[in-house]
């Protein structure tokens, strides 16, 4: 399964960024092997407008499976739910590997409703 994490640069230690839309990027686990990639945001980070929809779309494209963030907004959630990628909002400021332990352990709480 793969997961992303919003997050303020590309390691294990960093910090879990609440932001969706305007994250620096996306530390992702395939939760099967343990690897790791980094999916760039800065082409969203910008815009006066969509950020949110298309990081999404950028997620949905990398078959992204879970999002680990602080809150997805309603228009990139619905984009999310409907290629079903699971939502799990609330999190700002765990380091990706705690934050991906909580995930493991069941710990997390899924956003359900859309914002």
């Amino acid at each position: 399964m793969k997961i992303a994490f919003s997050v303020y640069g590309n390691s294990w230690d960093e910090q879990v960024d609440i932001r969706f839309g305007r994250a620096k990027g996306f530390f992702v686990v395939d939760s099967d092997t343990e690897q790791t990639e980094y999916l760039d945001n800065r082409a969203h980070i910008d815009s006066k407008q969509n950020a949110g929809i298309e990081t999404a779309r950028m997620l949905v494209d990398h078959g992204i499976q879970v999002l680990i963030t602080g809150k997805v907004g309603p228009k990139a959630g619905k984009i999310l739910r409907e290629a079903d990628v699971r939502i799990f909002g609330g999190i700002g400021y765990e380091s990706i590997r705690e934050a991906y332990q909580m995930f493991k352990k069941g710990l997390l709480v899924e956003q359900k409703e859309l914002l």
